[in-house]
């Protein structure tokens, strides 16, 4: 009987409308402690979850000379890749030649942390960020310098540009601008110095993405995928030197406009860097190409440890997935402030859920503040909820995971960014996150009478590096335990078959009997220099399960 309430279900499978949903959104991820300690391992891990482009951080001062002097070692040409030690570039090498041999795309994010002599003057004493008033030349200088490094033809080797040696190093073609500008930590001041309630950080954000827009292009760059943002989601009404500006207020002050979306004039103008007149108004486009022809804006949108579609304290000025729409809406009128007609991509470049443990509920944080942590179970199930809400948005491009483990315990005990939103706990058990990465499922409704259809949205995210290594097609199978023990038995099987074809499905199917619902799927064998876990034979996996009731 039950086999035959099974087969109806395979019959009754129906395909739900995607009109509305990303074509194809992109995963990505960041570790860069992972990433930096074990490049080929961190990046064989990725391969198996299906991550398809990791965000790397690229520190300026890990790879800048004379990093603490007030000054530039002399006759230093900051734009040429010789002029750096040798030594500070090799693991920025190894990664970016590891993760072509892993077929795993890049995003180098040009961060902050300047080094001392490429910042500017009246930093507090004892500021050791290196994120004040970065100098907008010498960081374009870096970025022309990693530009010319990453083309394609530059043999290490050599220090030079050797088109089609065997020694040059991979190309990259993917780029971001900074980390989250609109937070005093990581640029400062975020205030303009004397008067502290102006906006100051977007005038030198601004400056920082003409830059690294110009420094590309050229060095051959210009077709690649530029992005900038890096927002942070939330922020303070009062911002002050090393506080956080809410992402939108951030946005107008960029664009230089009013909370009405008016161009500002005079003297608001002036204190922010922008066009006092509607004369020089006319010029901002031209002057500002990247804020008007980048492949797409950058977002946080972390929800930290409340559900995916919410917020506690909602807010016009937030750019957090609950709000995300404020985001996307500011932009377009940003856009059409200056008669463009620009609608930016949104990408994803960190998100992630905090979990107990590590983290608990007595463990006070800065400020003598409790946070409502979600356990490691509910972490999954929102992760893949916000998966389900990103792709449902046409605007979002990508959705990210930071981090891959969590921070030791003692960083923990010491430090608020022992940021507990890793797929691994620090002993590199895994999470219940770890399998609702590598297989989401999501079901927006889980009651239903007999014979009413419900929806299953999932994805078969290594399918794509299945397919690349075997040629052949991959087949996930959707399956039901009925009642609370027993067998899982299939109900529908998904069948990628193209390794470029987005991993999501999303169906709408009857179901038998009440209980739970997984996705379960097997490892082809594989070379085990690029390996699986187990290179002897398929590793099978499942995704967390979903409980449904059908009366």
């Amino acid at each position: 009987m039950l086999r035959a309430l099974l087969l109806a279900a395979v019959l009754s499978l129906v395909p739900v409308a995607q009109a509305l949903a990303s074509a194809n959104q992109q995963a990505m991820f960041e570790d860069d402690v992972s990433l930096m300690s074990d490049p080929a391992g961190t990046l064989s891990r990725l391969r198996m979850l299906g991550v398809q482009r990791v965000r790397l951080a690229v520190r300026w001062s890990y790879i800048a000379p004379n990093v603490n002097s007030q000054r530039a070692p002399r006759n230093f040409d900051a734009a040429n890749p010789a002029a750096y030690p040798a030594a500070n570039w090799l693991i920025w090498d190894q990664i970016v030649t590891a993760a072509k041999q892993y077929g795993i795309a890049l995003d180098l994010d040009v961060v902050g942390n300047a080094p001392r002599w490429a910042q500017g003057p009246g930093a507090p004493s004892g500021n050791t960020n290196g994120n004040w008033n970065p100098s907008p030349s010498m960081y374009k200088a870096f970025v022309h310098a990693l530009g010319v490094r990453y083309s394609g033809s530059y043999d290490p080797q050599l220090n030079r540009t050797v088109r089609g040696s065997s020694d040059d190093l991979p190309r990259v073609s993917f780029w971001s601008v900074w980390n989250e500008p609109d937070y005093g930590p990581s640029l400062a001041p975020q205030g303009v110095p004397g008067n502290l309630t102006i906006e100051n950080s977007p005038r030198m954000y601004r400056n920082l993405v003409d830059a690294a827009w110009s420094a590309l292009h050229q060095t051959g760059h210009g077709g690649d995928t530029f992005i900038w943002g890096e927002l942070a989601p939330r922020g303070k009404s009062y911002w002050g030197v090393y506080s956080g500006m809410k992402p939108l207020v951030f946005l107008r002050a960029l664009y230089c406009v009013d909370s009405s979306y008016r161009p500002l004039r005079g003297a608001a103008a002036q204190a922010r860097g922008c066009p006092t007149t509607a004369a020089a108004s006319q010029q901002f486009r031209g002057q500002n190409p990247a804020l008007f022809e980048a492949n797409g804006v950058s977002d946080h949108p972390y929800m930290r440890w409340y559900p995916p579609n919410d917020e506690v304290q909602p807010d016009p000025d937030y750019s957090s997935l609950g709000e995300i729409g404020n985001l996307e809406r500011s932009l377009d009128r940003l856009q059409q402030v200056y008669g463009s007609r620009m609608r930016f991509p949104i990408w994803n470049t960190e998100f992630g859920y905090l979990t107990t443990p590590p983290k608990h509920d007595n463990q006070l944080e800065p400020g003598n503040q409790r946070y409502p942590w979600v356990s490691q179970t509910t972490a999954a199930y929102y992760l893949n909820w916000a998966e389900y809400i990103s792709w449902r948005d046409p605007r979002i491009v990508s959705f990210f995971q930071y981090l891959l483990h969590d921070p030791l315990p003692a960083t923990l005990l010491t430090d608020w960014g022992g940021y507990a939103s890793g797929l691994l706990n620090s002993n590199y058990s895994e999470k219940p996150t770890y399998s609702a990465w590598r297989l989401p499922l999501y079901m927006p409704v889980t009651t239903a009478r007999a014979g009413q259809r419900l929806e299953v949205w999932g994805c078969l995210r290594p399918a794509r590096y299945a397919i690349l290594d075997t040629s052949q097609s991959q087949t996930l199978a959707i399956q039901l335990q009925p009642g609370s023990r027993g067998a899982f038995k299939t109900v529908q099987t998904v069948t990628i078959s193209d390794p470029n074809a987005s991993c999501y499905f999303d169906v709408r199917m009857k179901f038998p009997a009440s209980g739970a619902v997984r996705l379960d799927w097997s490892y082809p064998p594989r070379d085990p220099l690029l390996g699986y876990l187990d290179p002897l034979g398929p590793l099978t996996v499942v995704s967390r399960h979903v409980q449904i009731t059908v009366h």
